[in-house]
């Protein structure tokens, strides 16, 4: 089962030990031996997801949307994006250089094609720049591919 995951970004301490603790339910439900993650690794959901697959022993594929991506990503975060990056199974790049919003869409939409299903932290609300966790989740849905979405209850972003 190849599972994507999407999610807002800039969630709070207490939402994302929340986001986790949903994560880590949503993969209980898989095959270890059979589960492959699909993400772009960025702060928030997106590394949580990978962390969790791996803890779930899944394997790890990582959609890199830019060759400048990781530079647009806080500092704090680039140990943790660069760990995930060596212990990935696969890497995927769009060919894209800037990492720009229409790089972050590419990335999305080539991790949505490589997915059975998507997982989508996400409050309901519209996204708030283009390529955001709801424009991944419009297009997954036009192409088919299952959203499930992971939102606590009552969490606010």
């Amino acid at each position: 089962m190849r599972v994507g995951i999407t999610g807002h970004r800039g969630l709070g301490t207490e939402v994302e030990r929340r986001v986790r603790d949903v994560l880590d339910q949503a993969l209980d439900g898989y095959d270890p031996a059979e589960l492959v993650g699909v993400s772009c690794i960025a702060d928030g959901p997106d590394a949580w997801f990978a962390e969790a697959v791996l803890k779930h022993g899944g394997r790890l594929e990582v959609v890199v949307p830019a060759a400048a991506y990781r530079e647009g990503l806080p500092q704090w975060h680039h140990a943790t994006y660069d760990r995930l990056l060596s212990d990935a199974a696969e890497v995927h790049r769009t060919g894209r250089t800037a990492s720009d919003p229409e790089a972050h869409m590419a990335g999305s939409e080539m991790l949505v094609g490589r997915s059975d299903e998507l997982l989508a932290v996400w409050d309901g609300m519209p996204a708030r720049g283009y390529g955001g966790t709801a424009d991944v989740v419009a297009y997954a849905e036009r192409t088919g591919v299952p959203v499930r979405v992971l939102w606590p209850e009552g969490a606010t972003r």
